[in-house]
């Protein structure tokens, strides 16, 4: 078996047990977003997802596509990408990283850094908070989008 096969079918037997694990069925429309989803390699919005979902199942709704995104990211699975003035996008990455997104496409890029991953959080937010995670989001125009100015 291909290694990518391989970790599609490791995907969608954790996508499985995660379904059985929250008590929830497990539709072919919802493998269908989980594996468009899981096979983005960009952090697609709802609507993308949909526009490809609904090929295969024309009956699909967004609302239908919407909500499995975001069950997906409560139950870990997905994680939402944080950029406000769009749709929300969703992650399948779900390893430590950050964002860079164009202002001008809305593509988003994921990148790593020890420095942002290592970002000390200052006492007084430590104080009256307690942190689960520490993400770095930057905005800017891209390479593609400088070029066509």
């Amino acid at each position: 078996m291909e290694p990518k096969r391989r970790q599609t079918d490791a995907r969608l037997e954790i996508f499985k047990q995660a379904c059985r694990e929250y008590g929830l069925k497990i539709t072919p429309q919802r493998v269908a977003i989980f594996q468009e989803f899981h096979g983005s390699a960009e952090h697609p919005s709802a609507v993308m997802i949909y526009d490809k979902v609904r090929q295969d199942y024309p009956h699909i709704s967004l609302d239908t596509v919407s909500r499995t995104l975001t069950t997906l990211n409560k139950i870990g699975l997905a994680k939402e990408v944080e950029f406000s003035g769009e749709a929300r996008r969703f992650d399948p990455n779900l390893d430590r990283h950050h964002h860079f997104r164009c202002i001008k496409c809305g593509h988003i890029v994921d990148f790593n850094n020890e420095i942002y991953d290592s970002i000390v959080i200052p006492e007084e937010l430590k104080m009256k908070y307690t942190v689960l995670e520490k993400k770095v989001c930057l905005e800017g125009i891209c390479d593609r989008c400088r070029a066509g100015d």
